[in-house]
């Protein structure tokens, strides 16, 4: 298992100017290198990233600082208790909080009932959620 960062390196690598965009990606740990190259992708839309497996130590508390929820969806994810604790967390705890779906190899049926009423974007459509995502942290859309 590769060295976690503590919470307070993963807000110094985030803070200055144009990083006040932060989004959470969720995801199983059998999707790890799929979360890592989306991140990546969201990187370069100009948003910073949190990935628990990453950026805290066990126990830490998720910075209260993301903007919006990405949520990897695969068949190794979908169920998962965990992703569904950070997602209803997520649904529940703060307003004007965007959460959004990525769909790799799932349906819509098996789409949490909690994010139904949320658009989603197939890991093919991607790109359109990173656009809409570089507008945000540009200040264009909310």
């Amino acid at each position: 298992m590769g060295k976690r960062r503590s919470s307070t390196s993963a807000d110094a690598r985030d803070s200055g100017p144009g990083k006040a965009h932060q989004v959470f990606v969720s995801h199983a740990t059998a999707d790890k290198w799929l979360a890592t190259m989306l991140c990546e992708k969201i990187e370069q839309a100009g948003a910073t990233t949190f990935r628990d497996d990453r950026d805290i130590n066990g126990g830490d508390d998720i910075p209260e600082r993301s903007k919006e929820l990405v949520v990897l969806l695969t068949p190794e994810s979908y169920d998962r208790p965990w992703v569904l604790i950070e997602v209803g967390a997520a649904w529940g705890g703060r307003k004007n909080f965007r959460i959004v779906a990525i769909l790799c190899h799932v349906t819509v049926e098996k789409i949490p009932d909690m994010l139904k009423s949320k658009k989603a974007f197939s890991l093919n459509d991607v790109g359109d959620y990173l656009e809409e995502l570089a507008q945000r942290v540009r200040g264009r859309h909310g």
